[in-house]
């Protein structure tokens, strides 16, 4: 790689995490399609992954040519905090493969998605500080994918029939067309071009945050066009999480839409009526689930079943005892099973699958006690640097989005979805290195 300078390795690197940005919405959507047609699809899965080593070698490369990856004291023992937290899954891989905790493929999957994040995060981060375009350009890459994934999010809705992704691959061995709410056809939970409902849902509430925050801190500057542009995306985009029934995501961007709020508020007078307001809506909210609990529609929407339900068991009896079994886990065992003995990876395992519907405990059940705290550290590291670029808009979205994310993580593994994943983090580097004071930039 000598032949490369500095900069062309950048312009490469920046070139590929554009790539990565604009494609990962539509991943399941073109690796289904792909793979089906090819007979391989799970080698096309791996597509990103690649590209994430190809990325980590030129950054390898940036980081041995250039000095001007120096950065504060704080910054760099991030980077090393995360090492370290690979470095965990490496070795308790290498001790769980040892004795016979978990095959190969399972602690594979496991490294993949529990690492690749990060990974990213620090590629994006370190690229930006040597290409602005990743920071100027972000509303782009972001939204634009985003507004495809909306509108054929809108025609599942609405016009398109439940089973159309059929027609290109999806069924029993790689993704299921539809789902529905509690085996009822009449429920039926847009997808759209994401692996499933929850991703979807989880993915939106960054879409929508950034919507709402541009709106709010830009609307003012904007063409009545271009406001009602914005506001329409914004509905449309509520109305597909909506139509998801996925209610973590609900959750997930009540609160993701009050820390936006509270950041933006600049006054404690502000800030005192919001919470006045949240303290109303929760009322409220309380007196509509005494009201409405014997209504079908909305037991289907908010709690899954109702008492027309033909599943043998609820999803939700099934989410307590998942949870309460992981838990039982992490306490008993504080050093984890390894990477693969749980979460999505486990169902690759030679063991029964530990699902705790909950990331964080899956964390526990992987690399025990230490891992968990290691992952808090890096999560806390990452939220307090944003935190000092509140004035901005991105690092805003991205505290808020945090914030709604974070819980939807304490009912299903979000982090291990990639388009969720890869989306936010790659977001969270580019505003860590942009954002750090060089005047360069």
């Amino acid at each position: 790689m000598q032949f490369l300078s500095t900069k062309l390795t950048a312009q490469v690197a920046t070139g590929i995490i554009l790539g990565i940005f604009v494609l990962i919405p539509f991943h399941a959507l073109l690796t289904v399609w792909i793979g089906s047609a090819a007979g391989s699809y799970d080698a096309t899965r791996l597509w990103k992954e690649l590209l994430i080593v190809v990325l980590s070698l030129l950054v390898l490369y940036l980081l041995v040519k250039s000095r001007r990856d120096s950065r504060p004291v704080h910054t760099r023992s991030l980077f090393w905090i995360i090492a370290s937290y690979s470095a965990l899954h490496l070795l308790w891989g290498i001790v769980a493969i040892l004795y016979n905790e978990v095959n190969t493929t399972a602690l594979g999957y496991a490294l993949v998605v529990n690492l690749r994040f990060l990974v990213f995060f620090v590629v994006c981060w370190v690229v930006a500080g040597h290409r602005n375009v990743l920071f100027a350009h972000w509303q782009a890459f972001l939204l634009v994918p985003a507004l495809l994934v909306v509108i054929f999010g809108l025609l599942q809705a609405f016009v398109l029939p439940a089973d159309i992704l059929r027609h290109v691959g999806y069924g029993q061995d790689t993704i299921s067309p539809y789902q529905t709410v509690d085996q009822k056809p009449e429920y039926m939970r847009v997808q759209s071009t994401l692996r499933g409902a929850n991703p979807l849902g989880a993915y939106l509430v960054v879409v929508v945050t950034a919507l709402l925050v541009l709106l709010i801190r830009k609307g003012k500057l904007w063409s009545k066009r271009e406001q009602v542009g914005v506001g329409a995306c914004l509905i449309s985009a509520l109305v597909v999480l909506g139509s998801t029934y996925s209610r973590s995501a609900y959750i997930g961007m009540i609160i993701a839409t009050v820390t936006a709020c509270w950041l933006l508020l600049g006054s404690y007078k502000a800030r005192r009526v919001l919470l006045i307001g949240m303290v109303f809506v929760a009322l409220s909210g309380t007196v509509a689930v005494a009201v409405l609990r014997h209504n079908d529609v909305f037991q289907n929407t908010f709690f899954h079943t109702d008492e027309h339900s033909g599943s043998p068991r609820s999803s939700n009896e099934d989410r307590l005892s998942a949870l309460k079994g992981g838990l039982g886990d992490v306490a008993k065992e504080p050093l984890g099973r390894g990477p693969g003995t749980a979460g999505p990876a486990s169902q690759h395992n030679d063991h029964p699958a530990r699902i705790a519907e909950n990331y964080y405990i899956q964390i526990g059940q992987e690399v025990g006690w230490i891992g968990m705290v290691l992952f808090i550290v890096i999560v806390v590291s990452v939220l307090r640097e944003l935190w000092t670029r509140r004035t901005e808009i991105l690092p805003i979205v991205l505290l808020a989005s945090f914030a709604g994310i974070s819980v939807i993580n304490l009912f299903w593994h979000a982090w291990t979805d990639d388009s969720v994943s890869l989306v936010w983090w790659g977001l969270a580097g580019i505003a860590l290195a942009i954002l750090e004071g060089d005047e360069t930039h």
